[in-house]
């Protein structure tokens, strides 16, 4: 038998298994691509207004950090720079995740050991998750070629030829971090923390350096995404570092796939008594979910700290352009521009606290598919108390993190702390919505617990995209983040926060109920 026997039927049920997750990542990621010249081209549709966007762009350091700078004042270039950076990164998370699920996940629940168990190679599983990326990254490139090439097929290509590669690239991380650890979400955590310190580096570079030819921008695979200067001049030789890296690093994966038994890891985990602090199911589950907790508020402060300091240049940005205001305005804003900016702003930290929550609400879900869960309820633990440990970091975790996000905020742009705090904590009932809906699946229909994931993904897709788009309202309304009051602006209006904490805690006593009565599954 050969080292890749059985790899042609395991990427077909892995492509079979993510039939709905891989065209829905494809088709927001290029889709998000694809609506920049409607949208850009609208706002800026004269040759002078889009080089007055680009000069301002590369003045500011700032904004720099965040999009990257200005290759080419033509539409596909402002396509490239608005979107190009975030469509990498949506790749690199979607790929990622597709690895760690279809490798470290299947070995973590005991199904790989069964599938090897026939004829099946020892490098098949690997071979067949990187497939199953690769089939993912193909179809994102497609699309946005597909999409942009009315502005030219050589950027296009380019720019879906570096949003592709910037995924495969992060998906061979995953293949690496899943050989190391033994938790399907520690091997996230490693390379989505990679992906993190990619994008730092790349906006460190970019805030420095106009240019784009930073050594800390040429440190970071987001910053060879930038580099290839799609409608800027192309320089197709950056994907030849691409190339490299995911060639290095596969060959990498594969070495140390064939060191070690299946679930078993290079990195030891640490097994220990249920003492001390954790001789309690909350004790436990602060030691489970403490991790990602950590992440996140540390993510949420830095990212308040950047992007508060953008605040004062937004208005510079958009000029006396009527149309980019009013975009202002539908995501977000009252008159004032600068409040516009910032209640925008909170508004994508509130939908980013909601992938937080229903991530927290279905890590209890994890453990009880993997089994950990029902030696503890064996006991006098009951499975009200021992869920109210996880969910009290879904609720009260997702609280912390859009606090610091207010506080980082505050100290960056230089305000009283209570304004943005409170426009930051006014995004929580409908935080706190998705979080029921996740605990409602998970206690009602535990093998869709994970459409929690699909509900977050589309209240982020309409309120990043929707309001760019001009989408009906009727369509923007199905976000509960739509319904909230937008601060900081005078004269909010209270009821429909109060509304939608109501509906929380139904959608989560529902759950509870639904979980108390049906068998655990495992």
């Amino acid at each position: 038998m050969t080292a890749l026997a059985g790899t042609g039927t395991l990427t077909r049920l892995a492509l079979r298994r993510d039939r709905l997750t891989l065209p829905l990542w494809a088709v927001v990621t290029g889709g998000l691509v694809a609506s920049g010249p409607g949208s850009l081209g609208g706002l800026y549709g004269t040759p002078g207004a889009r080089a007055e966007l680009a000069a301002s762009m590369t003045a500011d350091s700032s904004l720099r950090s965040l999009y990257g700078p200005v290759f080419s004042d033509s539409l596909g270039g402002l396509v490239a720079w608005r979107f190009g950076t975030f469509a990498a990164v949506l790749a690199a998370v979607a790929s990622l995740f597709v690895v760690v699920r279809h490798t470290r996940e299947e070995e973590e629940t005991g199904r790989q050991e069964l599938l090897s168990a026939g004829a099946v190679g020892r490098r098949a599983p690997l071979t067949s998750a990187l497939l199953a990326a690769l089939t993912l990254n193909a179809a994102t490139a497609l699309l946005v070629v597909a999409g942009l090439a009315g502005q030219g097929l050589a950027g296009a290509l380019a720019l879906g030829l570096a949003v592709g590669g910037t995924g495969m690239v992060f998906a061979t991380v995953a293949a690496l971090t899943a050989q190391l650890t033994e938790s399907a979400r520690l091997a996230k955590g490693l390379a989505g923390g990679a992906l993190g310190l990619a994008f730092a580096l790349r906006a460190a570079g970019d805030s420095g350096d106009a240019s784009g030819s930073s050594p800390l921008t040429w440190l970071s695979p987001v910053g060879w995404a930038e580099n290839v200067r799609a409608y800027g001049g192309e320089r197709w030789w950056v994907l030849l570092l691409v190339a490299a890296a995911v060639l290095v690093q596969t060959l990498l994966a594969y070495g140390l796939a064939a060191r070690r038994d299946v679930g078993a890891s290079f990195l030891a985990t640490r097994p220990g008594p249920a003492a001390g602090r954790l001789a309690t199911a909350g004790a436990l589950a602060l030691r489970l979910q403490r991790g990602a907790l950590t992440g996140w508020g540390l993510g949420f402060l830095l990212g308040g700290l950047v992007l508060g300091g953008m605040a004062d240049g937004a208005a510079e940005l958009v000029g006396d352009n009527e149309r980019a205001r009013e975009v202002f305005r539908r995501m977000g804003g009252q008159d004032g521009l600068t409040d516009a900016f910032l209640a925008t702003l909170v508004s994508l930290f509130g939908m980013l606290a909601g992938l937080y929550a229903v991530g927290a609400v279905l890590r209890a879900h994890g453990e009880e598919t993997s089994g950990r869960a029902e030696p503890l309820l064996a006991a006098s633990l009951g499975r009200v108390r021992w869920a109210a440990g996880h969910l009290v970091h879904a609720y009260a975790g997702s609280a912390l993190i859009l606090a610091l996000a207010g506080l980082g905020l505050a100290l960056s742009y230089g305000d009283d702390l209570g304004p943005l705090l409170g426009a930051a904590l006014v995004r929580l009932p409908a935080v706190w919505t998705l979080a029921g809906v996740a605990v409602l699946l998970w206690g009602a229909a535990p093998r869709a617990a994970a459409a929690g994931w699909g509900a977050a993904g589309l209240c982020l897709a309409l309120g990043w995209i929707g309001p760019a788009l001009d989408l009906p309202r009727a369509v923007l309304d199905l976000s509960p983040f739509a319904h909230l009051p937008t601060l900081p602006g005078p004269d909010p209006e209270w009821t429909a926060p109060v509304l939608l904490t109501v509906l929380a805690a139904a959608l989560t006593a529902a759950g509870l109920a639904a979980l108390r009565r049906r068998d655990l599954q495992v």
